[in-house]
């Protein structure tokens, strides 16, 4: 497990299939940030689990650049 949370290849993947997933009219995952930005009015579990779902391989994206960073800093 540990070595696909740290694979880009496979993270990257993630993102640009289940992160933006469906892809028109517009990806999942950018309609449900602007619902959340509008007030989440309306918004039910299940929209709830949606963005979590769509959101986790850009937040583990976010993880692996965060860890490269600081690998980097130490390196200094």
């Amino acid at each position: 497990m540990k070595d696909f949370l740290n694979s880009w290849k496979m993270i990257i993947a993630l993102c640009l299939t289940l992160g933006l997933a469906p892809f028109l009219p517009e990806p999942h995952i950018w309609g449900k940030l602007r619902w959340v930005a509008g007030g989440a009015r309306d918004m039910g579990p299940m929209d709830w689990f949606d963005l979590v779902f769509h959101g986790l391989p850009w937040l583990l994206l976010v993880r692996l650049l965060i860890l490269a960073g600081v690998s980097l800093l130490r390196r200094k």
